[in-house]
């Protein structure tokens, strides 16, 4: 049992660390993407230098590289769910291959994650996503909102196992949009477009 969460927790980190908005962003050579838009390397960031193809790479990297953890997870012992999808957002957000160790938002890792534990699930994410952004939009309200309506959603539809890691991470994802939470409560966040 100790050996599968060591296991578990180092590759779901060292995954969930890899800095892909950095990455595609060199590939593509859109410029130092630390220093463009809100400074984050996520793929709603990399969207704003204006390449779609790289903020689409950016988001199905930080998608798979959440899946991988979780669907391994699942086969060792889905009771440490909860574990695994914590330090896949752990990785995402502090990523130890960054000097500064400040990486994304998670939210594209979270699809990831619920898409591993249960596709209907993932589609309520998805929709209830693209229904609030259409209305606000605002990426982050939309990602904050979605989040927290999977978390409630699973309360009442999966066991306890999968609800327990909902919360966890939505929790992550709350953490990790602070900043956003406080310019949005002030009316200064950007919207998408």
């Amino acid at each position: 049992m100790i050996f599968e969460i060591i296991l578990i927790i180092y590759f779901s980190y060292i995954l969930g660390s890899i800095p892909t908005g950095i990455l595609v962003s060199r590939l593509f050579n859109l410029g130092e993407l630390k220093s463009i838009g809100s400074g984050n390397i996520g793929a709603t960031n990399v969207l704003r230098t204006g390449n779609f193809s790289a903020a689409g790479i950016t988001l199905l990297v930080d998608f798979f590289k959440a899946l991988i953890p979780i669907t391994l997870t699942l086969a060792i012992n889905d009771n440490l769910l909860f574990i695994s999808g914590t330090f896949i957002l752990f990785g995402h957000i502090f990523p130890i291959w960054l000097d500064d160790l400040k990486g994304g938002k998670g939210y594209a890792s979270f699809m990831g994650i619920i898409f591993a534990v249960n596709f209907y699930l993932f589609l309520a994410l998805g929709v209830s996503w693209i229904i609030i952004f259409v209305i606000f939009r605002y990426s982050s309200l939309a990602s904050l909102l979605s989040a927290n309506l999977i978390s409630l959603i699973s309360l009442f539809y999966f066991d306890l196992n999968v609800s327990f890691m909902c919360l966890i991470i939505n929790l992550i994802i709350i953490f990790s949009h602070h900043e956003n939470i406080n310019r949005l409560l002030k009316r200064e966040e950007k919207k998408l477009y």
